[in-house]
């Protein structure tokens, strides 16, 4: 959505790297930059007038002058209002004391809200709540019968006593605000603590549909309006959420589509513009494609800094606890890493989402783009494939994979031999780093580590060599004679040396005596 945005500033800012003293001239040329980024981005005009003067006032001013580094001070301060026009801090759903806490969806038509309030309902559930979908739409063509199915898809309940019309030649005859207060009362009835009530919308903002949606306002009383709007509508945003804003004063806004390939500078306008936070965001067609909205979280992508924590959360989210467990338990007892091992990484990875979304929240993401927008998602389907059509000990063993078995194993994945052939040496380089990272021999090459292409290891073999001295005589039987002398050498030396402790006490000592805490003696075997 703000690849635009993003690569025109990150350009803008590369300008500024290695200057130890920003002129005039420079802040003036870098906020001019900014303000044809944020417009060719469809930010509104008022919304850049305000953020680019904010940003030139404060670059001018001693925070930068006396910085060591003021080309990223003016990062700083662009990250920074950035987080203030897209609403400051993070806004939740303030829920109400006495359940059921009421939240209605309002916004034009093709906004997304049913979708959306399927998304919401299961968004809500994995929180611990227990929402009640109400259709409240009756006049858009099966619009009931789409939250229906977002509700059997998300696993909540959806009331729906009116079924709405079936085609544009019906004409609505159901009351949209008797049904929302119908379905408020079942929910208080059915012990919900959510009720989610999906509203009619229009092709455009008209009295009708603001009417409308006021009388089912004050028929039920919601604790959260939240205006859904829809991401790539230009400049328009500003126009529609005001008009909304006037007519039933929502208390937040939902950002859907976020995953187009618009300017999407409503975003940045809307929660500006009518002073109402920006509180969730959807980035896909999928219901678990919704999030909570961050604002330092997205100006940190719109600047090309990445996204981390998000990126940890939906781990934590969908990482299997069991399995990671059994991989421990398997790197911790040495045991060797099998392609069964592999293929169950793969779907942990798969369970995560889409690959590219989640390499696009990496810090410097956008200087990939053109390789990620290539990636292929079916990669890890392909995988998948081949190693299924292995049997149980080719997966334990696949050493024994010859010419004719990788040949059946490609035509049971539909794949070429060279895939299954590339598959299998990604596979060994990292059964080979396994088992030397298992071994306790850390990463191979890494300096200041064990193991081979280590420093230490690297110094071990220097001392053993230097240990084992050649026979310096070329007489055989004279060498023999010098080897036997140097070996009992070491052995009187071995005899002489003292017992006990490794740092040179003499004999056994008393635990006791170093007042150590209690139950420490265990660990000193006594």
């Amino acid at each position: 959505m703000f690849n635009s945005l993003s690569d025109r500033l990150t350009a803008t800012f590369k300008n500024l790297r290695g200057k130890g003293r920003l002129t005039e001239a420079d802040i003036d040329a870098t906020v001019r930059e900014i303000r044809r980024a944020l417009l060719d981005a469809d930010v509104a005009v008022t919304v850049v007038r305000a953020f680019t003067a904010r940003v030139k006032e404060r670059a001018l001013g001693l925070e930068v002058s006396q910085a060591l580094n003021p080309g990223q001070q003016i990062v700083k301060i662009v990250n920074e209002e950035l987080v203030n026009i897209l609403g400051g801090e993070t806004r939740r759903i303030r829920l109400a004391k006495n359940p059921p806490t009421v939240i209605m969806l309002a916004g034009l038509q093709g906004a997304g809200k049913t979708t959306l309030a399927g998304k919401l309902s299961k968004w809500l559930k994995s929180q611990g709540h227990s929402p009640l979908l109400v259709a409240c739409d009756l006049q858009r063509p099966n619009a009931v019968r789409q939250l229906q199915v977002n509700g059997e898809r998300a696993g909540v309940p959806v009331f729906a006593p009116h079924p709405g019309v079936s085609s544009e030649f019906e004409s609505a005859t159901g009351d949209p605000v008797a049904v929302a207060r119908q379905g408020v009362a079942e929910a208080r009835t059915r012990l919900h603590d959510v009720v989610i009530v999906d509203t009619a919308g229009r092709l455009g903002v008209d009295a009708e549909l603001m009417q409308q949606a006021a009388d089912i306002r004050d028929a039920i009383r919601p604790d959260e309006v939240l205006f859904v709007i829809d991401a790539m509508i230009g400049q328009d945003a500003v126009n529609t959420a005001l008009a909304f804003d006037e007519g039933v004063n929502f208390t937040g806004v939902v950002l859907t589509k976020l995953d187009g390939d618009a300017r999407g500078g409503a975003a940045l306008s809307v929660a500006s513009v009518t002073g109402k936070p920006v509180m969730f965001a959807s980035t896909g067609e999928g219901l678990n494609d919704f999030e909570l909205f961050h604002p330092d979280r997205m100006a940190s992508r719109i600047l090309d800094m990445g996204d981390i924590l998000t990126l940890i959360e939906q781990a934590e989210k969908s990482w299997d606890s069991d399995e990671a467990a059994r991989m421990a338990k398997k790197f911790a007892d040495q045991e060797d890493f099998t392609l069964d091992d592999f293929l169950a990484q793969m779907q942990q990875i798969r369970n995560m989402g889409s690959m590219k979304k989640m390499l696009m929240m990496m810090p410097g993401a956008a200087g990939m783009r053109e390789q990620l927008e290539n990636f292929d998602e079916r990669e890890i389907d392909r995988v998948e494939a081949i190693v299924r059509s292995m049997t149980p000990h080719e997966r334990l063993a696949p050493k024994i994979l010859n010419g004719s078995r990788r040949a059946r194993i490609a035509k049971g994945s539909g794949v070429h031999v060279s895939e299954v052939n590339g598959l299998l040496e990604r596979f060994t380089q990292a059964q080979k780093m396994m088992r030397k990272m298992a071994s306790g021999g850390g990463m191979p090459g890494m300096p200041g580590m064990a193991g081979p292409g280590g420093f230490q290891g690297a110094r071990k073999t220097k001392a053993a060599v230097k240990g084992k001295k050649k026979p310096r005589s070329g007489n055989p039987a004279k060498a023999a004679q010098e080897l036997q002398e140097s070996e009992a050498r070491r052995a009187a030396a071995r005899s002489a040396a003292p017992t006990g402790a490794a740092f040179g006490g003499q004999g056994d000592f008393d635990p006791s005596s170093l007042n150590l805490p209690k139950g420490f003696d265990k660990f000193l075997g006594k």
